[in-house]
């Protein structure tokens, strides 16, 4: 069976995409901090030659790329450092709470338990043990019990070292020479496609700006929403809580779960009832239906035209295939896609395939 050139030039392309694909499911763990570097090195670029032009030169791009990396790093840091008050005002709370809470569950859900045969009876005393023990300011039995964990588990530990330190790395090396490797990476396309590419990479990259700008709105709509419903409810920490919760949305699922955890806890502790889990419930139950109901699929899907299920399809097929660098780069991967199915669309409508 003899092809054509254009046969086999297809077979070729859908062989390198086949290849291409493969390879980044094998070394999917690896690629990791490699991805999330060039993510964000795609995110951070624009700033640091805007930086660049501002000096007029006499800025070196080196410099350029440590003062944005470092306003990165510190952002990063500041939006983790949210939780330190919560910690510093509920551990206390929660050596305090904790055992009047068991002795309140054992006292008020026993009896009633008891009616159907179910008997629930929590060790009030020893609980009490535990939370002494392990939330006083025991400074050897902590570090001993990190030093255990870190034995047992000193893979896991290394691994996410080696990610923390290779990724600041590689967003270094990448940010200094982003425009030599894109054109490096242009320059491999035959030159009879070479207009059709830079189209497309403008179309897409035209896309990925309409999804980070929609991203970012989402997350400032839910970061105050959650502020101002928790304040309402007479939380102490609701701005803290409020504002994690909206800025970690930009992790599908991980951020809501986060912030939800830690919004319980301060309602449990706080009011050491049940008003503060039905609260947080109802919070937090309504910013996550119109979140994934509507801030989203309006904000971002509309803006780089994916219908509302072709976004929740994505984030769970990337999800399932990548893990959670899936999450992470689920949309702006089907916006890509989103650009060359339009393309391979227009093609089939003007081919001869279809118009016969």
């Amino acid at each position: 069976m003899q092809f054509t050139s254009s046969q086999k030039r297809a077979i070729t392309w859908c062989l390198m995409a086949a290849m291409a694909i493969l390879a980044l499911w094998l070394l999917g763990p690896v690629l990791t901090p490699f991805v999330v570097a060039a993510v964000l090195a795609y995110v951070l670029t624009p700033v640091v030659n805007k930086l660049d032009d501002l000096g007029n030169g006499r800025l070196p791009r080196v410099v350029a790329v440590l003062i944005v990396e470092s306003l990165f790093i510190l952002i990063l840091l500041s939006i983790l450092l949210l939780v330190v008050p919560i910690f510093a005002k509920e551990l206390p709370l929660l050596r305090e709470q904790l055992p009047l809470l068991a002795a309140r569950v054992n006292n008020s859900l026993g009896p009633w338990l008891g009616q159907f045969g179910i008997k629930l009876s929590l060790d009030v005393e020893s609980i009490k043990t535990f939370v002494v023990k392990y939330l006083n300011a025991n400074v050897e039995d902590t570090f001993g019990s990190l030093v255990s964990s870190l034995k047992l588990g000193g893979s896991v530990a290394l691994a996410i070292i080696g990610n923390v330190v290779l990724i600041p790395v590689a967003l270094f090396f990448l940010l200094t020479d982003w425009d030599r490797l894109v054109g490096l990476a242009i320059g491999l396309v035959p030159p009879r496609m070479r207009a059709q590419v830079d189209s497309f990479i403008a179309e897409a990259d035209l896309v990925l700006g309409q999804y980070l700008r929609g991203q970012l709105l989402v997350m400032g709509v839910l970061a105050v929403y959650f502020s101002v419903a928790l304040a309402l409810f007479g939380f102490d920490l609701a701005v803290p809580v409020g504002v994690f919760t909206g800025l970690a949305f930009f992790v599908p699922y991980l951020g809501f779960g986060l912030g939800l955890l830690l919004a319980l806890l301060t309602g449990i502790l706080q009011f050491g009832s049940w008003y503060g889990v039905l609260v947080v419930a109802g919070v937090y139950g309504a910013g996550q239906l119109v979140e994934s109901f509507y801030l989203t699929p309006r904000l971002v899907g509309e803006r780089i035209g994916l219908h509302p299920l072709a976004v929740i399809f994505a984030l769970m097929a990337f999800g399932q295939v990548f893990g959670f660098v899936g999450l992470l780069i689920a949309l702006p991967a089907s916006a890509v896609l989103l650009v060359a199915m339009r393309r391979a669309r227009a093609g089939y409508l003007s081919s001869k395939l279809y118009q016969g």
